[in-house]
């Protein structure tokens, strides 16, 4: 922020008219006021508040409690470790009816320079990602031993000249969310989760009353024992703006996506343009919020014409209780290809989005899919935080394939469009600042489409988290 001062010569001419120079006091006063102001907003909606920069289990030397380093304001430091013990019956994502439990691993270490450089910054995040037990053969979802998850120099300009909000000018690898996740996330359920290598500039930050976010970033891809490298054949290029200034109750994010992808062996050419807007905030005074995003999709798929539509909506109400208690209701569509013999691909394509808003066993995502959702989420006690959801699913379009689920597919339509029902279940408990456990549970029902394309069983998903970070954890 930049300081106000009055100078000598101001003053004198002031001098004589107090009214006049109280006036302008109590101006300069308000200007300050309104700089200091905290625009930002959360939202209320499940699961779609971005990951911080840097992440939770990352505190400044000064916050962490040492105090060896309370006088240290200049690093980000952060040691964080997570272990899942997972158990599944009959995962649709593989080929068999069979069950499997593993036991999956995956260790984060950040350090990051601030302020003492400025405007020079930079940051590297190390990650290491492993399983133990399973039956079947491993992949890049789950392993990619130890590697550079983020790398990256910065410009910071705290106050600059021709604009009243910071600037950021990065370039390198990255990790890092948007908008509510849904098409760019670090994927933090992932065991290796996702990142990027190329550019990003960010004007304002989170608290202004506007802030404009823009990137090109090249996928990075992951190898299990090797050095990860960026794909080369595909960029992803977006701007998105937060719009805060209209309203303390709101929040409005236009934005538009682009992806480029090269041919190759392995690659179809695509160019898929995706603007969209989402608004998220209260109702009113009263106890209701709402979460929409609408995003519309054209260009092209190798010879084919692409053409491509997806929407969510949930709507909430908390209750005046002292357990927190909200009840919402949600549904999101996302369309299919309608017919894979003609010239147009209706397939929405999701980008780099987060699937576990979708479906807690990981087998939907915003991708030929239709649901409605009914989740219930209650605070008990100050360390122990329920949910448990109610949902429904169908294909969008019948001769599309269920990707989530094997890629199952009948492409005549004749297998019907309900892929089946499920609920599920989470509890978390802080046990202390550095420690945190979550017991979950899913339970999936097939429908139709399940039934009639070969996977008739019922599907069960029971998983204990246990996460212990070093510098305990900031709030989100």
């Amino acid at each position: 922020m930049k300081k106000i001062t009055l100078t000598a010569t101001a003053l004198f001419f002031l001098g004589d008219n107090p009214a006049f120079a109280n006036e302008l006091a109590k101006e300069l006063e308000t200007g300050v006021k309104q700089q200091k102001r905290n625009y930002y907003v959360r939202s209320k909606s499940y699961s779609s508040n971005p990951e911080s920069d840097p992440p939770r289990y990352v505190n400044q030397l000064d916050k962490t409690g040492i105090k060896e380093f309370e006088k240290i304001d200049w690093i980000d430091l952060g040691l964080n470790h997570r272990v899942r013990f997972e158990n599944r019956y009959n995962d649709f994502r593989r080929e068999i009816d069979t069950s499997d439990h593993q036991s999956l691993h995956r260790t984060q270490a950040y350090f990051g320079v601030k302020n003492i450089l400025d405007p020079l910054r930079f940051a590297i995040e190390l990650q290491d990602s492993r399983v133990v037990g399973g039956k079947f053969a491993r992949n890049t979802t789950d392993v990619n031993k130890l590697d550079i998850f983020q790398a990256y120099g910065e410009l910071y300009f705290k106050d600059p000249v021709l604009i009243d909000r910071p600037i950021s000018l990065r370039a390198g690898r990255m990790a890092f969310e948007v908008i509510d996740r849904k098409l760019l996330a670090r994927d933090e359920w992932g065991n290796t989760g996702t990142n990027f290598q190329g550019f990003r500039t960010i004007i304002g930050t989170q608290n202004n009353d506007w802030q404009l976010d823009s990137f090109a970033l090249q996928p990075v891809i992951e190898s299990m024992n090797a050095n990860d490298y960026p794909n080369q054949n595909q960029w992803i290029y977006a701007t998105i703006l937060n719009w805060r200034k209209w309203s303390d109750k709101f929040t409005i994010q236009p934005f538009y996506f682009m992806m480029d992808q090269e041919k190759s062996q392995v690659l179809s050419r695509r160019k898929i343009n995706s603007p969209g807007i989402r608004a998220f905030g209260d109702i009113g005074e009263s106890n209701f919020d709402y979460d929409l995003i609408g995003v519309y999709q054209f260009g092209e798929v190798d010879s084919q014409k692409h053409l491509a539509t997806a929407y969510s909506a949930e709507i909430g109400q908390k209750y005046n209780y002292k357990s927190k208690p909200r009840l919402s209701l949600s549904y999101f569509y996302a369309s299919g290809d309608k017919n894979p013999d003609d010239n147009k691909n209706q397939r929405f394509e999701r980008f780099y989005g987060f699937n576990r808003p979708w479906s807690n066993s990981n087998t939907i995502e915003w991708e030929n899919i239709k649901a409605a959702k009914a989740r219930f989420e209650i605070q008990p006690h100050n360390k122990i935080r329920m949910e448990g959801s109610y949902s429904q699913y169908w294909l969008a379009s019948a001769t599309d394939s269920w990707r989530r689920g094997n890629d199952l597919r009948d492409k005549n339509g004749a297998s019907g469009d309900k892929i089946g029902w499920d609920f599920d279940f989470r509890s978390h408990y802080q046990i202390n600042e550095y420690l945190n456990a979550t017991l979950g549970y899913a339970h999936f029902e097939p429908g139709k489409f399940a039934k009639n394309a070969g996977r008739g069983g019922v599907s069960d998903f029971i998983y204990l988290e246990l996460t212990a970070s070093l510098f305990g954890w900031r709030a989100n």
